[in-house]
């Protein structure tokens, strides 16, 4: 017997978890009970449903947001963050933290937003760097938000970029290297950050020859990275 087709059955039964849960008690019946591949289809359907109950719930709270009812937003957000979806997570992150719909609440703001970044959300993460850096939700902690802000900036975030150039340019927490200062505004300017090339003009009047080099051959290879 052949399993069933995943885009015809999904129609069939929609993302309804009970009728899943029937059918997957039925064909263990009917097929072997150590079958691994029939589990392991009926186990995607059910995390792709999970996932697009998600996106709905996300999708409800945006609506919600757009429309100033920050308290709906909130319970929507929070039913899709605990679904595992980065952009609920990270919205309701800027909720803990801005007050909005919710008391204020910085530690929860710290842990939505943390784990919106440990999914490669780009803003999650500048905000993360940014809530070490003011030790907001977090102890204080300049040398994880500079990681955070690094990771951010090479994934291409403008403002990540920036504060990093900007930093490396007055030695503010790292140490003042104007070769890596230019590189980072470089990643900031390819992402069109507003003040980036104001910035580089800048740094580039206070570099010589073989520093501004260092800083174009390097920028090139994390280009290629």
């Amino acid at each position: 017997m052949h399993l069933f087709e995943a885009g015809h059955f999904q129609e069939w039964v929609g993302c309804n978890t009970m009728v899943l849960l029937t059918l997957l008690q039925v064909a263990m019946q009917v097929f072997s009970p150590n079958s691994l591949k029939l589990l392991g289809f009926f186990l995607a359907v059910v995390l792709q449903c999970s996932a697009t109950t998600a996106r709905a719930d996300y999708e409800a709270g945006v609506n919600a947001a757009f429309d100033g009812d920050f308290e709906t937003a909130f319970r929507e957000f929070s039913i899709a963050a605990e679904a595992g979806l980065d952009l609920a997570q990270y919205n309701l992150g800027i909720l803990y933290f801005t007050g909005q719909g919710v008391a204020q609440n910085l530690d929860a703001a710290f842990k939505w937003t943390e784990a919106a970044a440990r999914q490669g959300h780009l803003d999650a993460q500048f905000n993360l760097a940014t809530l070490y850096y003011d030790g907001q939700g977090t102890p204080e902690d300049r040398d994880t938000a500079v990681t955070w802000f690094s990771q951010a900036g090479k994934a291409g975030h403008p403002d990540a970029a920036f504060v990093l150039a900007k930093m490396y340019q007055d030695g503010e927490h790292v140490a003042k290297d104007l070769v890596l200062a230019h590189v980072w505004v470089s990643m900031a300017a390819s992402n069109q950050q507003a003040e980036a090339s104001s910035l580089q003009q800048t740094l580039e009047r206070q570099m010589d020859a073989e520093e501004l080099s260092q800083a174009r051959r390097q920028f090139a290879i994390w280009q290629i990275e």
